[in-house]
């Protein structure tokens, strides 16, 4: 029978509601658990709208791997600062948030829900791996741009991007890339690191947005086929697009590594399955009057039994 897989970019999610939930959403003893009981109540939605299968909470074990930074090193280099002056940043986790990522972790071991990392990569690498193994459809759910590079209509992989909680999401599949970029899914890591990506420390290739990307890669088919175009005093290159890429070409040489998501992440061993039970009931119980999360357990507790 076949299974529906959903991958969840936790970190993403989890920011997402430390920002969407008040923070005087608070345990017993005073401490915020808004992040905690936001992602509860993501999960349960997911759950209940898509009704997956299988479920597995993709984690960052390293947020900025150091065989990324050494090709590219100014990859996330501005997120290494715990502040910033632009607003709240995925990396520069806030105060009253990282106390509430272990609380997260416990939780989710005590239900039941796979949670898996692996050092030296990001969630997204894990999510790529898992999503190029799957057998059946695959619902990546992910506030991360970057991975529209995995959607695959033929395996039925697309990825839910949220735009209002997790109650509105944006289903992301190949029409609508080609709608939104005018790039298929097979050519969006191309056209991402052509463009580039500013909150990723990804320089792109100067003067090329998004139009010029897209366009370039329909008349040369790809990135080597652009660059092969550079060196072509025949095609069709403005003479300053000719000189940027040409100008280009370490980034360009290097980009495809950083930019690409990993497809063999050495994974644990684990059962991806939504569990109908707890795995720990007491420790369950024990974390639920802890830190007040009874709501947000059983909303998603009554979700897992249907």
């Amino acid at each position: 029978m076949t299974r529906r897989l959903m991958l969840l970019d936790t970190a993403s999610l989890y920011y997402r509601a430390y920002f969407g939930v008040p923070d005087t959403v608070r345990a017993p003893d005073g401490t915020p658990v808004n992040a905690v009981r936001g992602l509860l109540d993501f999960i349960t939605r997911l759950v209940q709208d898509h009704h997956p299968d299988d479920l597995v909470a993709c984690m960052d074990a390293d947020w900025r791997p150091q065989w990324r930074v050494e090709l590219i090193p100014s990859y996330k280099a501005h997120r290494v600062a715990v502040e910033t002056e632009t607003g709240p940043d995925e990396e520069a986790t806030p105060d009253t948030l990282a106390p509430q990522v272990p609380i997260i972790e416990a939780v989710l071991d005590a239900v039941g829900i796979a949670r898996v990392g692996v050092a030296s990569y990001e969630a997204d690498d894990v999510i790529g791996t898992l999503a190029g193994r799957a057998t059946g459809p695959v619902d990546i759910v992910t506030g991360d741009r970057d991975l529209y590079q995995l959607v695959d209509d033929a395996r039925g992989v697309r990825v839910l991007y949220p735009l209002k909680g997790v109650g509105e999401l944006q289903i992301t599949d190949e029409a609508w890339l080609r709608e939104k970029y005018a790039v298929n899914a097979s050519g969006y890591v191309d056209f991402a690191l052509l463009r580039g990506d500013p909150s990723d420390g990804l320089p792109g290739v100067p003067g090329i947005g998004e139009k010029t990307a897209a366009k370039l890669l329909d008349a040369y088919g790809d990135l080597a086929g652009i660059m092969t175009a550079v060196g072509d005093p025949a095609s069709r290159l403005t003479p300053s697009q000719r000189k940027r890429l040409d100008e280009s070409r370490d980034y360009v040489a290097v980009a495809p590594k950083v930019v690409r998501v990993a497809s063999d992440v050495p994974l644990p061993e684990f059962d991806p399955a939504l569990p109908s039970e707890p795995l720990d009931p007491e420790l369950l119980d024990a974390l639920a009057d802890r830190w007040g999360l009874g709501g947000a357990l059983k909303r998603l507790l009554s979700t897992l039994r249907n």
